[in-house]
Protein backbone atom coordinates (compact mmCIF):
# COMPACT_ATOMS: atom_id res chain seq x y z
CA UNK A 1 0.00 0.00 0.00
CA UNK A 2 2.86 2.54 0.76
CA UNK A 3 4.74 1.57 -2.45
CA UNK A 4 1.32 2.39 -4.51
CA UNK A 5 1.53 6.00 -2.81
CA UNK A 6 4.94 7.05 -4.08
CA UNK A 7 4.89 8.36 -7.55
CA UNK A 8 7.57 7.69 -10.09
CA UNK A 9 6.78 9.29 -13.54
CA UNK A 10 3.57 10.14 -15.45
CA UNK A 11 0.99 8.02 -17.59
CA UNK A 12 1.18 9.23 -20.93
CA UNK A 13 -2.90 9.79 -22.01
CA UNK A 14 -4.34 10.05 -18.46
CA UNK A 15 -4.38 13.52 -17.20
CA UNK A 16 -3.14 13.20 -13.86
CA UNK A 17 -2.38 9.54 -13.60
CA UNK A 18 1.08 8.57 -12.41
CA UNK A 19 3.33 5.30 -12.17
CA UNK A 20 3.96 3.98 -8.60
CA UNK A 21 6.96 1.86 -7.13
CA UNK A 22 4.30 -0.91 -7.06
CA UNK A 23 4.52 -0.87 -10.67
CA UNK A 24 8.28 -2.06 -10.33
CA UNK A 25 7.34 -4.22 -7.69
CA UNK A 26 4.64 -6.73 -9.43
CA UNK A 27 6.13 -9.16 -10.81
CA UNK A 28 8.24 -9.31 -7.05
CA UNK A 29 4.70 -10.07 -5.70
CA UNK A 30 4.03 -12.99 -8.16
CA UNK A 31 8.00 -14.36 -7.27
CA UNK A 32 8.28 -14.15 -3.79
CA UNK A 33 4.67 -14.22 -2.60
CA UNK A 34 3.06 -16.46 -5.37
CA UNK A 35 -0.08 -16.42 -7.39
CA UNK A 36 -2.64 -16.20 -5.24
CA UNK A 37 -1.13 -14.11 -2.24
CA UNK A 38 0.58 -11.27 -4.43
CA UNK A 39 -2.28 -10.99 -6.27
CA UNK A 40 -4.43 -10.72 -3.36
CA UNK A 41 -1.80 -7.94 -2.01
CA UNK A 42 -1.84 -5.69 -4.73
CA UNK A 43 -5.73 -5.76 -4.61
CA UNK A 44 -5.95 -5.23 -1.11
CA UNK A 45 -2.97 -2.38 -1.12
CA UNK A 46 -5.01 -0.68 -4.48
CA UNK A 47 -8.07 -0.62 -2.71
CA UNK A 48 -6.52 0.83 0.92
CA UNK A 49 -4.28 3.83 -1.26
CA UNK A 50 -7.71 4.65 -2.86
CA UNK A 51 -9.13 4.81 0.41
CA UNK A 52 -6.23 7.08 2.05
CA UNK A 53 -6.76 9.43 -0.92
CA UNK A 54 -4.97 8.43 -3.99
CA UNK A 55 -7.55 8.86 -7.06
CA UNK A 56 -8.44 5.69 -9.16
CA UNK A 57 -6.53 5.92 -12.46
CA UNK A 58 -10.02 5.04 -14.69
CA UNK A 59 -12.26 7.04 -12.22
CA UNK A 60 -14.79 6.47 -10.69
CA UNK A 61 -13.73 2.84 -11.58
CA UNK A 62 -11.79 1.28 -8.63
CA UNK A 63 -10.26 -1.71 -11.36
CA UNK A 64 -6.24 -0.21 -11.03
CA UNK A 65 -5.67 -3.19 -9.76
CA UNK A 66 -6.06 -5.84 -12.51
CA UNK A 67 -2.61 -4.98 -14.81
CA UNK A 68 -0.41 -5.44 -11.83
CA UNK A 69 -2.62 -8.53 -10.61
CA UNK A 70 -2.06 -10.17 -13.88
CA UNK A 71 1.66 -9.60 -14.12
CA UNK A 72 1.78 -11.17 -10.36
CA UNK A 73 -0.54 -14.37 -11.09
CA UNK A 74 1.50 -14.61 -14.51
CA UNK A 75 5.14 -14.87 -13.19
CA UNK A 76 3.50 -16.31 -9.85
CA UNK A 77 2.64 -19.30 -11.83
CA UNK A 78 5.79 -19.09 -13.91
CA UNK A 79 8.00 -19.72 -10.72
CA UNK A 80 5.19 -22.45 -9.18
CA UNK A 81 6.40 -23.80 -13.05
CA UNK A 82 2.65 -23.70 -14.20
CA UNK A 83 3.66 -23.04 -17.63
CA UNK A 84 0.02 -23.54 -19.32
CA UNK A 85 -1.39 -21.26 -16.78
CA UNK A 86 1.07 -18.58 -16.93
CA UNK A 87 0.58 -18.89 -21.29
CA UNK A 88 -3.08 -17.99 -20.61
CA UNK A 89 -2.27 -15.26 -18.37
CA UNK A 90 -0.56 -13.95 -21.69
CA UNK A 91 -2.33 -14.79 -24.66
CA UNK A 92 -6.32 -14.19 -23.44
CA UNK A 93 -5.54 -10.08 -22.98
CA UNK A 94 -3.12 -10.56 -26.13
CA UNK A 95 -5.82 -11.51 -28.03
CA UNK A 96 -8.74 -9.02 -26.49
CA UNK A 97 -5.87 -6.41 -27.18
CA UNK A 98 -5.69 -7.40 -30.59
CA UNK A 99 -9.54 -8.17 -31.53
CA UNK A 100 -10.72 -4.36 -29.60
CA UNK A 101 -12.07 -1.91 -32.06
CA UNK A 102 -10.45 1.06 -30.50
CA UNK A 103 -6.70 -1.03 -30.67
CA UNK A 104 -4.41 0.17 -33.49
CA UNK A 105 -2.90 -2.29 -35.06
CA UNK A 106 -0.64 -0.98 -37.15
CA UNK A 107 1.57 2.73 -36.73
CA UNK A 108 2.25 4.69 -39.48
CA UNK A 109 6.08 5.94 -40.27
CA UNK A 110 6.70 7.80 -42.85
CA UNK A 111 10.64 8.35 -44.24
CA UNK A 112 10.89 11.98 -45.31
CA UNK A 113 14.10 10.97 -47.37
CA UNK A 114 12.06 8.63 -49.30
CA UNK A 115 8.51 9.61 -48.92
CA UNK A 116 7.75 5.65 -48.19
CA UNK A 117 5.20 4.74 -45.51
CA UNK A 118 6.61 1.59 -42.97
CA UNK A 119 3.75 0.02 -41.03
CA UNK A 120 5.13 -1.08 -37.85
CA UNK A 121 2.61 -3.28 -35.34
CA UNK A 122 2.06 -1.62 -32.28
CA UNK A 123 2.36 -4.40 -30.04
CA UNK A 124 5.64 -5.50 -31.50
CA UNK A 125 7.51 -5.68 -27.87
CA UNK A 126 4.37 -7.50 -26.48
CA UNK A 127 4.80 -10.22 -29.00
CA UNK A 128 8.62 -10.39 -28.33
CA UNK A 129 7.28 -11.17 -24.47
CA UNK A 130 5.36 -13.83 -25.83
CA UNK A 131 8.49 -15.43 -27.60
CA UNK A 132 10.10 -15.37 -24.12
CA UNK A 133 7.05 -16.79 -22.54
CA UNK A 134 6.49 -19.56 -24.77
CA UNK A 135 10.03 -19.97 -25.27
CA UNK A 136 12.73 -22.23 -22.77
CA UNK A 137 14.05 -18.49 -22.13
CA UNK A 138 11.15 -18.61 -19.39
CA UNK A 139 12.10 -21.56 -18.10
CA UNK A 140 15.95 -20.84 -17.47
CA UNK A 141 14.52 -17.37 -16.45
CA UNK A 142 12.45 -19.33 -13.45
CA UNK A 143 15.90 -21.52 -12.34
CA UNK A 144 18.11 -18.63 -12.39
CA UNK A 145 16.11 -16.82 -10.02
CA UNK A 146 14.62 -19.89 -7.87
CA UNK A 147 18.32 -21.39 -7.66
CA UNK A 148 21.41 -20.73 -5.77
CA UNK A 149 23.58 -18.58 -8.56
CA UNK A 150 24.41 -15.17 -8.04
CA UNK A 151 25.22 -14.14 -11.30
CA UNK A 152 22.39 -15.19 -13.05
CA UNK A 153 19.81 -13.44 -10.28
CA UNK A 154 19.46 -10.56 -12.09
CA UNK A 155 19.19 -11.81 -15.67
CA UNK A 156 16.59 -14.25 -14.47
CA UNK A 157 14.63 -11.50 -12.70
CA UNK A 158 15.09 -9.06 -15.90
CA UNK A 159 13.43 -11.77 -18.30
CA UNK A 160 10.77 -12.35 -16.02
CA UNK A 161 10.20 -9.03 -15.40
CA UNK A 162 9.48 -8.24 -18.80
CA UNK A 163 7.02 -10.86 -19.54
CA UNK A 164 4.95 -9.67 -16.62
CA UNK A 165 5.31 -5.94 -17.30
CA UNK A 166 3.99 -6.77 -20.94
CA UNK A 167 1.46 -8.68 -19.42
CA UNK A 168 0.17 -5.47 -17.36
CA UNK A 169 0.98 -3.25 -20.40
CA UNK A 170 -1.69 -5.33 -22.06
CA UNK A 171 -4.19 -5.27 -19.38
CA UNK A 172 -4.05 -1.59 -18.75
CA UNK A 173 -4.18 -0.89 -22.64
CA UNK A 174 -7.30 -2.77 -22.53
CA UNK A 175 -8.74 -0.77 -19.80
CA UNK A 176 -7.43 2.10 -21.05
CA UNK A 177 -9.00 2.00 -24.78
CA UNK A 178 -12.08 0.79 -23.32
CA UNK A 179 -12.77 3.20 -21.07
CA UNK A 180 -11.73 6.47 -23.44
CA UNK A 181 -14.37 4.55 -25.93
CA UNK A 182 -17.02 3.48 -23.53
CA UNK A 183 -17.51 5.66 -20.45
CA UNK A 184 -15.87 8.96 -21.85
CA UNK A 185 -16.95 8.28 -25.77
CA UNK A 186 -13.50 9.57 -27.85
CA UNK A 187 -13.83 8.87 -30.75
CA UNK A 188 -11.72 6.58 -32.69
CA UNK A 189 -9.85 8.96 -34.19
CA UNK A 190 -8.50 10.53 -31.01
CA UNK A 191 -7.57 8.01 -29.55
CA UNK A 192 -5.71 6.67 -32.39
CA UNK A 193 -3.31 10.41 -32.36
CA UNK A 194 -2.49 8.85 -28.37
CA UNK A 195 -1.30 5.68 -29.80
CA UNK A 196 0.85 7.17 -32.17
CA UNK A 197 2.56 8.69 -29.70
CA UNK A 198 2.64 5.93 -26.96
CA UNK A 199 3.61 3.99 -29.27
CA UNK A 200 7.63 5.56 -29.42
CA UNK A 201 7.16 6.13 -24.69
CA UNK A 202 5.87 2.70 -24.07
CA UNK A 203 8.98 1.06 -24.89
CA UNK A 204 11.43 3.05 -22.66
CA UNK A 205 8.91 3.45 -19.42
CA UNK A 206 8.71 -0.36 -19.63
CA UNK A 207 11.92 -0.55 -19.90
CA UNK A 208 12.84 1.32 -16.72
CA UNK A 209 10.06 -0.73 -15.06
CA UNK A 210 11.73 -4.23 -15.57
CA UNK A 211 15.45 -2.42 -15.20
CA UNK A 212 13.71 -1.25 -11.42
CA UNK A 213 12.14 -4.48 -10.82
CA UNK A 214 15.38 -6.08 -11.54
CA UNK A 215 17.60 -4.04 -9.15
CA UNK A 216 14.81 -4.19 -6.31
CA UNK A 217 14.19 -8.20 -6.74
CA UNK A 218 17.98 -8.72 -6.80
CA UNK A 219 18.10 -6.99 -3.45
CA UNK A 220 15.72 -8.50 -1.62
CA UNK A 221 15.78 -11.97 -2.64
CA UNK A 222 19.38 -12.03 -1.76
CA UNK A 223 18.53 -10.35 1.69
CA UNK A 224 16.19 -13.35 1.49
CA UNK A 225 18.90 -15.98 0.74
CA UNK A 226 20.99 -14.32 3.68
CA UNK A 227 18.45 -15.03 5.85
CA UNK A 228 17.06 -18.43 5.04
CA UNK A 229 14.15 -17.87 3.45
CA UNK A 230 14.60 -18.46 -0.04
CA UNK A 231 14.23 -22.06 0.15
CA UNK A 232 10.86 -21.71 1.81
CA UNK A 233 9.51 -19.29 -0.62
CA UNK A 234 10.38 -21.16 -3.71
CA UNK A 235 8.64 -24.11 -3.19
Amino acid sequence: MVLRMIRTFPMIGISGAFFSISDMMAPLYGIILGPYIGASSIVLGTFVAIALGRPPVFAPFPVDFLPATMNAMLIGFLVKRKWVLSAVFYIVPFLLFLAHPYTMLLVPISNPSSGITYYVPFAWVHCMALVALVSPLSRRATDWVTGSSKSQLFLGLAVLSFIGTFAQHLTGNLLYETYQAIYLGNPLEALFKWWSLVFWIYPIERTIIVIGAAVFGTALIRALRAAGLANFIFT
